[in-house]
């Protein structure tokens, strides 16, 4: 019989509150000898007490890199209750877990299948790494301009083509909180003896309520990553990963995080996964429930508001299911189309953010995207709705903007121009390279990633060629108030791309 682990307890944050609280004179790091030196300026807005726990890996702390004492114990409750056979907390964001993974499963010339609506910190891992992608499209909707999920039937043809792949890489949720079938996703991978890997950055919520997505390790993935800090109380960059099964070397796993970790990691960071974990194995359905009644309370309000519409979950289609890229929507994550009130997202993203004080997630050329945790309020929902409500009566909602403007289905081109890598990512990132004017770049080698941020989605990386329907989508989301990220020309004018022509 398993023993089940005192989810009560918070060893790492109560050690740090004892190591802080301790007299003594400091002559470690960090130099302001636990706020001791800190500018009163900065004493000001957050207090001492928060320096005062500013503590660098003393004794009593533990160590990231190998545990042994209270870190390890923290890690094995968070394991416990996000269902791991083990867990790794991490400092970097999820970003630097993504990377881990890649240098975990992949080596120079591995193939690894991936979607081509990854995040930026995947085309970081392949540059580290040296693996090939091997891209798939996800499914993609026309009308609401929405890349969702790569389907079971593109995976199964893309290791059909591709059986030496060494992993399969995944998004689940989407930004849009939109889920694919993990589980046919899964099965489909292990048939090959291979490991999936999901970034799950926004799906830390998932293990804590029945009406919310099946956590990607439940549903047969081997390693997922998670942002504790986006949809959980950690502090931001507080994440954590997590693996089951034997498909992934441990001892190269840690290696791995070990390249891509601070070597001098916050305690406040990894105190906060402690207390999140405590907190969500205590009372994390009591949380969610609540979350969900506020977010459904707000999708069907503003429903009614003319003029708007809601990302809904899909309804099932006949004898052929769900669709197989969206399966199941978070519904604490809150899309709303703007586009029937004659704006793009991102208007409507600058008029609730100036003059309503309400603040998107992201906006997109029809959406605009919003978290609801655990940490928002009644009246934070009354503001949102009451925000929506102002925002029809200074637009025209009788002028809609059609989906079929120009530039407003470029997405649609980007996701099927099929496969332009003509180089490694890692060998674009070090090659030689020229900096040309947008005008002179189409048909070359970008060297650098070019990425409407949020949602990090990369439309151009190092190793692709550049196409004339990038870059007109790229100029659309700038002209429209997003902006490109990843890029060393931030207007946009200039682009760099490899020296030689291939």
């Amino acid at each position: 019989m398993i023993k089940m682990l005192d989810q009560h307890q918070t060893p790492l944050l109560d050690t740090l509150k004892v190591c802080a609280e301790h007299p003594h004179a400091p002559f470690y790091t960090p130099g302001h000898k636990r706020g001791v030196g800190v500018s009163q300026k900065i004493a000001d807005v957050f207090g001492k007490t928060v320096f005062r726990h500013d503590l660098p890996e003393l004794t009593e702390l533990d160590n990231l890199f190998a545990p042994a004492g209270v870190i390890q114990q923290a890690q094995e409750l968070a394991a416990e209750v996000f269902g791991a056979a083990q867990t790794w907390f991490l400092v970097n964001g999820s970003t630097c877990g993504i990377q881990a993974a890649i240098l975990a499963t992949c080596g120079a010339g591995d193939k690894i299948i991936l979607p081509r609506n990854v995040h930026s910190s995947a085309i970081a891992g392949l540059i580290l790494s040296g693996a090939i992608p091997i891209f798939v499209n996800p499914e993609y909707d026309p009308v609401l301009d929405i890349a969702h999920s790569i389907t079971p039937s593109a995976v199964a043809a893309a290791l059909l083509e591709h059986p030496d792949a060494k992993a399969v890489f995944m998004v689940y949720p989407t930004y849009y909180g939109v889920c694919g079938d993990v589980r046919a996703i899964a099965q489909i991978t292990h048939q090959y003896n291979i490991p999936l890997l999901v970034d799950e950055a926004h799906g830390a919520h998932f293990a804590f309520h029945p009406q919310l997505p099946t956590p990607a390790l439940k549903a047969g993935a081997d390693l997922s990553v998670q942002s504790i800090h986006k949809t959980l109380g950690a502090m931001t960059q507080a994440s954590m990963l997590h693996i089951q099964g034997e498909r992934i070397v441990r001892d190269r796993l840690n290696k791995a995080l070990q390249l891509v970790q601070s070597t001098s990691p916050s305690y406040l960071l990894l105190a906060s996964l402690d207390a999140a974990r405590q907190q969500m194995a205590l009372h994390g359905k009591e949380l969610m429930s609540h979350t969900l009644q506020l977010a459904e309370e707000a999708r069907t309000r503003i429903t009614q508001i003319p003029g708007l519409s809601i990302l809904q979950s899909p309804p099932l289609q006949g004898k052929l299911g769900k669709s197989p890229g969206f399966i199941t929507l978070d519904q604490t994550r809150l899309s709303v189309n703007v586009s029937g009130l004659g704006i793009t997202g991102f208007t409507a993203e600058e008029i609730l953010n100036e003059q309503l004080s309400v603040t998107a997630e992201f906006a997109s050329l029809q959406h605009l995207t919003f978290i609801i945790s655990l940490g928002n309020t009644q009246e934070d929902m009354e503001q949102l709705v009451q925000a929506f409500t102002k925002l029809t009566e200074i637009t025209s909602p009788s002028s809609p903007l059609s989906h079929k403007a120009e530039g407003e289905k470029i997405w649609d081109d980007v996701f099927t121009m099929g496969d332009f890598a003509r180089i490694s990512p890692r060998e674009a990132f070090f090659a030689a390279t020229e900096v040309l004017p947008i005008l002179e770049t189409t048909g070359r080698i970008c060297a650098e990633i070019l990425c409407p941020y949020p949602p990090g989605i990369p439309v151009l990386m190092p190793g692709e060629v550049i196409t004339k329907h990038a870059l007109e989508y790229l100029q659309q989301i700038q002209a429209m108030g997003g902006f490109i990220s990843g890029c060393a020309d931030n207007s946009l004018s200039t682009i760099t791309v490899v020296k030689s022509k291939f």
